[in-house]
Protein backbone atom coordinates (compact mmCIF):
# COMPACT_ATOMS: atom_id res chain seq x y z
CA UNK A 1 0.00 0.00 0.00
CA UNK A 2 1.27 3.26 -0.75
CA UNK A 3 0.43 6.29 1.59
CA UNK A 4 0.41 9.63 0.60
CA UNK A 5 4.05 11.46 1.92
CA UNK A 6 2.29 14.32 3.44
CA UNK A 7 0.34 12.80 6.66
CA UNK A 8 -1.12 16.64 8.65
CA UNK A 9 -2.82 15.58 12.12
CA UNK A 10 -5.63 17.79 12.94
CA UNK A 11 -7.50 18.83 15.83
CA UNK A 12 -10.94 20.37 14.35
CA UNK A 13 -12.89 19.82 11.55
CA UNK A 14 -11.80 24.08 10.68
CA UNK A 15 -8.36 22.63 10.21
CA UNK A 16 -9.48 20.24 7.76
CA UNK A 17 -11.50 22.71 5.82
CA UNK A 18 -8.28 25.29 5.63
CA UNK A 19 -6.32 21.92 4.36
CA UNK A 20 -8.00 19.18 1.95
CA UNK A 21 -8.43 22.28 -0.53
CA UNK A 22 -4.81 22.40 -0.97
CA UNK A 23 -4.83 19.17 -2.45
CA UNK A 24 -3.99 17.22 1.22
CA UNK A 25 -4.92 14.03 0.55
CA UNK A 26 -4.19 11.73 3.77
CA UNK A 27 -5.09 13.35 7.24
CA UNK A 28 -6.14 12.50 10.15
CA UNK A 29 -8.32 14.48 13.13
CA UNK A 30 -7.44 13.60 16.44
CA UNK A 31 -9.83 15.39 18.74
CA UNK A 32 -9.43 15.32 22.49
CA UNK A 33 -11.88 16.05 25.75
CA UNK A 34 -14.99 16.98 23.90
CA UNK A 35 -18.70 15.89 24.69
CA UNK A 36 -19.64 12.78 22.79
CA UNK A 37 -22.30 14.56 20.54
CA UNK A 38 -19.69 16.98 19.73
CA UNK A 39 -17.03 14.07 18.60
CA UNK A 40 -19.58 12.23 16.59
CA UNK A 41 -20.77 15.28 15.01
CA UNK A 42 -16.92 16.50 14.03
CA UNK A 43 -16.25 13.07 12.54
CA UNK A 44 -19.28 13.11 10.91
CA UNK A 45 -18.57 16.29 9.37
CA UNK A 46 -14.79 14.74 8.87
CA UNK A 47 -15.29 11.90 6.96
CA UNK A 48 -17.60 14.03 4.43
CA UNK A 49 -15.67 16.52 3.90
CA UNK A 50 -12.62 13.80 3.18
CA UNK A 51 -14.80 12.07 1.04
CA UNK A 52 -15.77 15.25 -1.02
CA UNK A 53 -12.19 16.00 -1.61
CA UNK A 54 -10.98 12.60 -2.73
CA UNK A 55 -8.93 12.80 0.39
CA UNK A 56 -8.46 9.59 2.73
CA UNK A 57 -9.67 10.42 6.91
CA UNK A 58 -7.63 8.58 9.30
CA UNK A 59 -10.24 8.93 12.82
CA UNK A 60 -8.10 8.68 15.93
CA UNK A 61 -9.22 6.87 18.97
CA UNK A 62 -12.34 6.70 18.52
CA UNK A 63 -13.00 3.81 16.82
CA UNK A 64 -16.65 3.03 18.08
CA UNK A 65 -17.39 6.37 16.29
CA UNK A 66 -15.56 5.59 13.15
CA UNK A 67 -17.24 2.43 12.51
CA UNK A 68 -20.71 4.19 13.00
CA UNK A 69 -19.75 7.15 10.54
CA UNK A 70 -18.58 5.12 8.40
CA UNK A 71 -14.32 6.08 8.71
CA UNK A 72 -12.48 4.15 6.22
CA UNK A 73 -9.07 4.68 8.38
CA UNK A 74 -8.64 4.41 12.27
CA UNK A 75 -5.13 5.31 14.26
CA UNK A 76 -4.92 3.91 17.59
CA UNK A 77 -1.83 4.33 19.75
CA UNK A 78 -1.04 1.61 22.31
CA UNK A 79 -2.72 2.81 25.12
CA UNK A 80 -6.15 2.69 22.85
CA UNK A 81 -5.60 -0.94 21.68
CA UNK A 82 -6.07 -2.00 25.43
CA UNK A 83 -9.75 -1.29 25.07
CA UNK A 84 -10.48 -1.21 21.20
CA UNK A 85 -12.48 -4.52 19.69
CA UNK A 86 -10.08 -5.40 17.46
CA UNK A 87 -12.19 -8.16 15.74
CA UNK A 88 -15.14 -5.42 14.85
CA UNK A 89 -12.52 -3.16 13.93
CA UNK A 90 -11.54 -5.25 11.27
CA UNK A 91 -15.18 -6.46 10.06
CA UNK A 92 -15.80 -2.77 9.52
CA UNK A 93 -13.14 -2.77 7.14
CA UNK A 94 -11.72 -0.11 9.14
CA UNK A 95 -7.47 0.24 7.48
CA UNK A 96 -5.18 0.43 11.01
CA UNK A 97 -2.40 2.50 11.85
CA UNK A 98 -0.26 1.76 15.56
CA UNK A 99 1.54 4.04 17.37
CA UNK A 100 4.91 2.75 18.01
CA UNK A 101 7.58 3.53 20.49
CA UNK A 102 9.97 0.42 21.37
CA UNK A 103 10.44 -2.84 20.27
CA UNK A 104 7.75 -4.32 22.66
CA UNK A 105 5.19 -2.33 20.79
CA UNK A 106 6.24 -2.74 17.68
CA UNK A 107 5.73 -6.57 17.82
CA UNK A 108 2.74 -5.99 19.44
CA UNK A 109 1.56 -3.90 16.45
CA UNK A 110 2.73 -6.00 13.42
CA UNK A 111 0.77 -8.60 15.41
CA UNK A 112 -2.34 -6.73 13.87
CA UNK A 113 -1.18 -6.64 10.30
CA UNK A 114 -1.77 -2.97 10.37
CA UNK A 115 -1.45 -0.82 7.02
CA UNK A 116 0.87 1.60 8.44
CA UNK A 117 3.09 1.90 11.45
CA UNK A 118 4.36 5.21 13.23
CA UNK A 119 7.00 6.18 15.30
CA UNK A 120 7.85 8.44 17.26
CA UNK A 121 8.75 10.97 18.45
CA UNK A 122 11.78 11.16 16.17
CA UNK A 123 12.79 14.47 16.88
CA UNK A 124 11.66 16.26 20.45
CA UNK A 125 7.62 17.57 20.09
CA UNK A 126 5.92 20.04 22.28
CA UNK A 127 3.06 18.80 21.04
CA UNK A 128 2.29 16.45 25.00
CA UNK A 129 4.57 15.24 27.39
CA UNK A 130 5.62 12.15 26.45
CA UNK A 131 7.76 9.13 28.56
CA UNK A 132 9.79 8.67 25.01
CA UNK A 133 12.71 10.86 24.39
CA UNK A 134 13.79 11.38 21.07
CA UNK A 135 13.94 8.37 18.44
CA UNK A 136 16.47 9.82 16.13
CA UNK A 137 16.43 8.82 12.36
CA UNK A 138 18.22 5.93 13.15
CA UNK A 139 15.42 3.98 14.62
CA UNK A 140 13.67 5.15 11.28
CA UNK A 141 16.22 3.39 9.67
CA UNK A 142 15.87 0.26 12.27
CA UNK A 143 11.58 -0.06 12.09
CA UNK A 144 11.87 0.31 7.90
CA UNK A 145 14.27 -2.76 8.06
CA UNK A 146 12.33 -4.31 10.43
CA UNK A 147 8.56 -3.88 9.60
CA UNK A 148 9.54 -4.39 5.53
CA UNK A 149 6.90 -3.28 3.35
CA UNK A 150 4.47 -1.84 5.82
CA UNK A 151 4.25 1.81 5.61
CA UNK A 152 5.94 3.72 7.88
CA UNK A 153 4.49 7.06 9.18
CA UNK A 154 7.10 9.33 11.06
CA UNK A 155 5.74 11.31 13.69
CA UNK A 156 7.74 13.68 16.45
CA UNK A 157 8.81 17.53 15.88
CA UNK A 158 8.43 16.65 12.28
CA UNK A 159 9.11 20.28 10.01
CA UNK A 160 9.47 20.73 6.44
CA UNK A 161 13.20 20.79 6.55
CA UNK A 162 13.38 18.08 8.18
CA UNK A 163 11.12 16.08 6.07
CA UNK A 164 13.47 14.98 3.66
CA UNK A 165 16.17 13.44 6.30
CA UNK A 166 13.32 11.26 7.15
CA UNK A 167 12.03 10.12 3.87
CA UNK A 168 15.54 9.34 3.42
CA UNK A 169 16.08 7.30 6.49
CA UNK A 170 12.91 5.17 5.41
CA UNK A 171 9.99 6.71 6.20
CA UNK A 172 7.12 6.62 3.88
CA UNK A 173 4.82 9.41 4.96
CA UNK A 174 5.44 12.21 7.78
CA UNK A 175 3.03 13.15 10.19
CA UNK A 176 3.25 16.92 11.34
CA UNK A 177 0.92 18.91 13.44
CA UNK A 178 2.38 22.24 15.22
CA UNK A 179 4.83 22.99 12.02
CA UNK A 180 1.30 23.79 10.48
CA UNK A 181 -0.80 24.61 13.34
CA UNK A 182 1.43 27.38 15.04
CA UNK A 183 2.81 28.85 11.72
CA UNK A 184 2.06 32.09 10.99
CA UNK A 185 1.15 31.26 7.40
CA UNK A 186 -0.49 27.67 8.03
CA UNK A 187 -1.70 27.26 4.24
CA UNK A 188 1.52 28.62 2.82
CA UNK A 189 3.49 26.50 5.59
CA UNK A 190 1.12 23.01 3.79
CA UNK A 191 1.50 23.91 0.13
CA UNK A 192 5.20 24.09 1.28
CA UNK A 193 4.88 20.61 2.71
CA UNK A 194 3.27 19.36 -0.53
CA UNK A 195 6.08 20.57 -2.50
CA UNK A 196 9.05 18.83 -0.52
CA UNK A 197 6.56 15.81 -0.33
CA UNK A 198 5.54 15.33 -4.12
Amino acid sequence: MNLPRFYPIFDSVEWLERALPLGVRFTQLRIKDRAPDVLRHDIRAGVALARAHGAALVVNDYWQLAIEEGAEWLHLGQEDLDDADLPAIRRAGLKLGVSTHDHAELERALALKPEYIALGPVYPTILKQMKWHEQGLEKVSEWKRLIGDIPLCAIGGMSVERAPGAFAAGADTVAAVTDITLNADPEGRMRDWLRVCA
